[in-house]
């Protein structure tokens, strides 16, 4: 017996009457929505523990402290000349506070000596950054003295010591070491959004930066500071439509900031066609054949979306039916529904079973076994294991996070990338992964790291 089209799409509307009771033929749709998927994330820390070498410092101190000077002191009622010339710096740490010993050669012109002496210059001061990213020196303390017993004597008379001293003092108040620049190229890597190939789909992390904070300080040879990127982060499937990124935020000195590996929660929003592009994988030329016993019975254009809190999918079926009395060639849809589920970063949907609808349909043509194989067919291809896809991803974070060149380096390292939770929404899926990563900067840079331009040629 052959049924023709029009006879087989009769049989399937009486069928579709008999089955009234059950509901609607198919899932409802939510409507359309033309918005974009919101991913809606929440604010995390991204932390990275810089480190500024004593050598930078005392490059930043040689410049900042004079290496000569000259001026006149008051002697027996009139006015001396003198002059120093600086030989030597020496920067060193204690109690939290930069310590700096330099040797001076000075020169006093007076009527009771005409020599040159050595004095000691020791400078204390505690360094602190500023809200504009600069190190500057607060609570100083200079210290000038000599062990030569003829500059002892015009010091009683004069005031040398407090002349260096007051001229060393005016310098260090204008010292600024500025990481500004160094931190400027760092927050245009992390507030561009990462372009991130996902199977045939295209997505983007942006990491929207919302403040950036800043630990207490450590004086240990050099010194080191935790800092915290408040950022807001996202994955986009499609990348989301670039703006424009705000400038570099103040410095917000704060009394703690978690040292050591953070872990940064992103929500992925993908619409259900990126998702459906992902899942096409699974086809042969766009055909997914799944009976031994209908074997020119195939399934094509798979198409996912929400309806009630369930993820349906809807799959065409085609081709002949010529067995056990059927003479039929096949041409509809059918609909299976389930829960999506994340197990050890592997989203499946377990419990995806025809609607009461499809089955009817199966078993009326005698083929329930032909429903179990494209129920167990349909869910092998929504079983997406993406540990694979989360470790070139994971690569890719790291290299794009590292970059640097002399003036400083930065390192990034992805340690962990795990798939937590997947809901979906009426238009569009909301999964979200955990990152647990480090990050580090030195300044100055004592080993160039890998270019991240090159890492995102290959």
């Amino acid at each position: 017996m052959h049924i023709t089209r029009v006879a087989l799409l009769g049989f399937l509307a009486g069928l579709a009457c008999a089955c009234t009771r059950f509901g609607a033929v198919y899932p409802p749709r939510p409507s359309a929505s033309p918005a974009a998927p919101v991913a809606d994330p929440a604010p995390a820390r991204v932390v990275a523990h810089v480190s500024v070498s004593s050598g930078a410092l005392r490059a930043a101190l040689d410049d900042a402290i004079p290496k000569s000077a000259e001026g006149d002191f008051a002697l027996f009622g009139g006015q001396r000349h003198y002059a120093w010339q600086r030989t030597s710096l020496d920067v060193g740490f204690a109690q939290g506070r930069i310590v700096v010993d330099a040797h001076i050669d000075a020169r006093v012109d007076a009527s009771v000596i005409h020599a040159q002496f050595p004095i000691d210059l020791r400078i204390s001061a505690e360094p602190v950054i500023n809200t504009q990213y600069a190190v500057r020196l607060q609570s100083t303390d200079v210290t000038v003295a000599s062990s030569d017993r003829r500059l002892q004597v015009a010091e009683s008379f004069g005031g040398v010591y407090e002349a260096i001293r007051d001229q060393v003092n005016a310098r260090l108040k204008d010292f600024v070491y500025d990481l500004r620049p160094v931190l400027e190229e760092a927050y245009a890597r992390i507030a561009a959004p990462i372009e991130l190939p996902i199977g045939d789909a295209k997505g983007c992390v942006n990491l929207r930066v919302l403040g950036i904070e800043a630990g207490p300080t450590v004086i240990a040879d050099g010194l080191e500071k935790d800092l915290a990127v408040v950022v807001a982060p996202e994955i986009t499937l499609p990348c989301a439509e670039s703006t424009v990124r705000p400038p570099l935020p103040s410095l917000a000195n704060v009394a703690v900031v978690p040292s050591g590996p953070f872990t940064v929660t992103i929500p992925i929003a993908a619409r259900y066609d990126e998702l459906t592009r992902a899942m096409s994988a699974a086809f042969t030329d766009g055909k997914l054949f799944f009976s031994e016993d209908y074997p020119k019975l195939f399934l094509e254009k798979p198409e996912l979306y929400e309806s009630q809190g369930l993820l349906v999918l809807k799959l065409h079926i085609r081709g002949p039916v010529h067995k056990m009395g059927i003479d039929a060639d096949l041409d509809g849809d059918l609909f299976l529904t389930g829960h999506l589920r994340v197990v050890d970063n592997e989203v499946t949907i377990p419990d995806l079973e025809p609607t009461i609808e499809t089955t009817n349909f199966l078993l009326s043509l005698k083929a329930m076994t032909g429903a179990d194989q494209i129920r167990d067919q349909a869910r092998a291809a929504l079983r997406l294991d993406i540990g694979e896809r989360l470790r070139d991803i994971k690569s890719k974070l790291s290299s794009d996070l590292t970059f640097g060149g002399k003036a400083a380096c930065f390192k990034g390292n992805v340690d962990k990338i795990e798939v937590t939770g997947a809901y979906p929404h009426g238009s569009y899926l909301r999964v979200y992964v955990a990152v647990t990563a480090r990050a580090s900067a030195t300044i100055p840079c004592s080993e160039v790291p890998v270019d991240a331009s090159s890492a995102r040629k290959e």
